[in-house]
């Protein structure tokens, strides 16, 4: 983990609030660490600059019991990462990944039909 100090800490919740599980996040001024297992210990750890989007779904129980699910989409190593092991597995893969960089607009500034209208596609066989 990060020599920073922790900013939050806490459990991943199930049923009614319980933490009942054995996934713990911590955030830091610079990164976010999971932490999941019992006997055998994983921990992912994501460089907030790495995240470009963050949303929070609330069912009706969740909103009652305080708790809901964020979901946090990176820019990171693990797309690379799976497509090398799917291009192993199926050698004759077509990829098309594409993308939404909507940060690299000024949405104060008014920016033409063309540059407003792109999406990065990449095509990878």
């Amino acid at each position: 983990m990060s020599n920073s100090t922790p900013i939050w800490s806490d459990r991943k919740r199930i049923f009614c609030g319980l933490p009942w599980t054995f996934t713990t996040y911590t955030l830091t001024s610079d990164r976010l660490f999971i932490e999941t297992g019992v006997l055998g210990k994983h921990e992912d750890e994501v460089r907030l600059y790495r995240i470009l989007d963050i949303s929070l779904s609330r069912s009706f129980s969740q909103r009652i019991f305080g708790l809901g699910t964020i979901h946090c989409c990176s820019a990171d190593k693990t797309m690379g990462d799976f497509v090398k092991n799917v291009e192993k597995m199926y050698p004759d893969s077509l990829f098309v990944i594409t993308g939404d960089h909507s940060e690299r607009f000024d949405f104060a500034i008014e920016q033409d039909t063309m540059t407003k209208s792109t999406i990065p596609c990449i095509f990878y066989g």
